[in-house]
């Protein structure tokens, strides 16, 4: 029945007297819904409101804005706010990091967040999504000082993410598996549906944008190729091929029913080092992945070993089941060692 599962504030409660996580984290993880339903909102009436289309500004990434995306972001700013524990903002939407403490203690929070994931998709009413990491200080740092906000993924306490398609849903881990919410629009709740969900150790589905296939390297191309071969191939088994354009739906389907999602350093994003960015994208999604019993790598490293050297950072990124992902690195492995031999 509807009102036998837990609300978010019922289970977050439930992880304060069981994991012992802080009151404070409580209340930054409701604030953060709170965002989400603000923004589930504006998207569904974006239309009425004439705020799907783009702005007339770029983000620090070059890319045009939407107009919910500087909306989206705001929502986040001002709600998580409210948490006196927050020290800084990393956003996707603004070149630098956002202090909001004088003086940053130990025990404080960062929060990393891609406001509008996706966005590209509001034109064609496509599920799009938000994501978020929260990381604490293990000490006290110097407001301004931006290498102290650079973290490894390894430091983070809390990922999550939202989706803003047939229904609204929250996915988040505080590093006891990974948990799925539904917000009901009757109540405004946010009410479990799927509590420990777990990525299929093996799959017959793969994520990736295929418009690139003359610009991968050779590991991404064999593996593609022998996905593609279908039950004639080394595989033995026919392969789905899934892009919705949105990490965030990718990864929940993933989350859902297995498979793997990549996208890979190639000939085209080498310079850059990738496409996804590191802090507020790979390492929340990495963190979930882990959770759910999955792998989160650069086709070569642990995505959350990665050590951040700038906050928009990018990355390689191959997330998902198991069996695939190690299959992936094999690939990679064996190019570098005949790169080695030459």
């Amino acid at each position: 029945m509807f009102y036998d599962r837990l609300t978010l504030r019922r289970f977050l409660l439930q992880e304060y007297r069981t994991h012992g996580v802080e009151k404070d984290l409580v209340f930054l993880l409701e604030d953060i819904a709170t965002a989400c339903r603000e923004i589930s909102f504006a998207i569904r009436n974006g239309a009425f409101f004439g705020t799907l289309g783009s702005a007339a500004s770029k983000n620090v990434q070059g890319e045009t804005q939407k107009e919910l995306d500087i909306f989206a972001n705001d929502q986040f700013v001002s709600h998580i706010r409210n948490c006196s524990r927050v020290a800084a903002l990393v956003s996707e939407e603004v070149e630098e990091v956002i202090w909001l403490k004088d003086s940053p203690a130990a025990g404080d929070y960062i929060v990393y967040f891609d406001p509008l994931d996706g966005s590209s998709n509001l034109d064609v009413n496509l599920s799009v999504g938000s994501i978020f990491s929260i990381v604490q200080l293990p000490e006290a740092i110097e407001a301004g000082d931006v290498a102290s906000v650079l973290r490894p993924g390894t430091e983070q306490i809390c990922a999550g993410y939202s989706i803003y398609g047939p229904a609204t849903t929250l996915v988040i881990t505080l590093g006891h598996g990974v948990h799925e919410f539904v917000n009901h629009l009757g109540t405004g709740e946010f009410r479990i549906v799927s509590g420990h969900m777990k990525v299929a150790e093996e799959s017959a589905e793969f994520s990736i944008n295929a418009s690139r296939f003359g610009d991968w390297d050779a590991p991404v191309r064999r593996y593609i190729e022998e996905c593609l071969e279908g039950e004639a191939g080394p595989r033995r088994k026919r392969f789905g091929m899934r892009w919705s354009g949105s990490m965030v739906v990718d990864i929940h389907r993933i989350l859902t029913r297995g498979g793997v999602f990549l996208y890979p350093e190639d000939r085209d994003n080498r310079a850059t080092g990738g496409k996804l960015r590191l802090l507020y994208e790979a390492n929340p999604m990495g963190f979930l992945i882990e959770q759910a019993g999955g792998i989160a790598s650069t086709g070569r490293a642990r995505i959350l070993e990665v050590q951040p050297t700038s906050i928009h950072q990018r990355t390689p990124v191959v997330l998902g089941s198991r069996s695939e992902v190690l299959r992936i690195e094999d690939h990679h492995t064996q190019m570098d060692g005949v790169a080695a031999a030459d």
